[in-house]
């Protein structure tokens, strides 16, 4: 059996209880060196073997995966993050199809929520914001047409965009053709949830600026939106002493 496991945003804690459970039990990892926490090797079993994937093509992890199939060994490949959000696992899962081999998934928390906590974050605030758009700005890899940033900026709503530290000009100039105004609310969280976090509030026009005093250029994830700055949101309805529930009637 082979799991796709979620590793979280990076502090060990905040994998799941069955990611950790699985890492325990797996006489194969083959994990993200580049981005996962290394601490979470603690939880793998002394006499399980290590894969570190960032040195590995997609056809060295797949051969390892298969022969460890093969043997009858249990697999994870441990993914930052949530490995549904840019985690190239679909390649990898599409192989297994074919060799007709099992795997499972489990899901982690990612980078654009394990910011938000470290920022105390309602992406969705009632008057301001209910859609998190979530998506990057285009370099090696290719985005469609129809989500060009300078699109997607036209909504308005919150964002959280990966991939794109290194690009914060750019990506300041197309958010701007997009609608986004200069004082429009940013942040920039470097490696969020590890003991090394950087947290910087800015605003679209200054971002890069702010990036660059503190050399940030990869491995931080931009937020967007009116939402971080919450200085001005409607009540929820949830709890509105006039709004009736299935299990609570308005009392106003």
């Amino acid at each position: 059996m082979v799991n796709f496991v979620g590793a979280g945003p990076g502090a060990v804690d905040l994998i799941t209880v069955r990611g950790m459970e699985l890492i325990k039990k797996a006489d194969v990892i083959i994990y993200a060196g580049s981005l996962v926490n290394p601490e979470l090797l603690s939880y793998v079993k002394k006499d399980a073997v290590v894969y570190n994937s960032a040195v590995m093509t997609l056809e060295e992890v797949m051969k390892v995966t298969l022969q460890a199939d093969k043997d009858g060994l249990e697999v994870v490949r441990l993914h930052t993050g949530e490995p549904s959000i840019y985690g190239a696992v679909r390649e990898q899962m599409d192989i297994l199809d074919k060799e007709n081999i099992s795997y499972e998934s489990c899901p982690g928390v990612s980078a654009c929520f394990g910011a938000a906590s470290s920022l105390d974050l309602e992406y969705t605030l009632p008057g301001v914001s209910q859609t998190l758009i979530i998506t990057r700005l285009e370099g090696k890899t290719g985005v469609p047409e129809k989500e060009k940033m300078e699109l997607l900026a036209q909504h308005q709503a919150s964002m959280a965009i990966y991939l794109s530290a290194g690009m914060l000009e750019e990506l300041a100039d197309k958010l701007i053709l997009g609608g986004y105004s200069k004082e429009t609310p940013a942040a920039i969280v470097y490696k969020a949830t590890w003991p090394e976090e950087k947290k910087l509030i800015c605003t679209i026009g200054d971002m890069a600026e702010q990036a660059k005093k503190e050399n940030i250029t990869k491995t931080a994830i931009v937020l967007i939106g009116d939402a971080i700055k919450h200085g001005r949101y409607d009540r929820s309805k949830l709890y509105d002493p006039s709004f009736s529930t299935e299990f609570r009637k308005a009392t106003k």
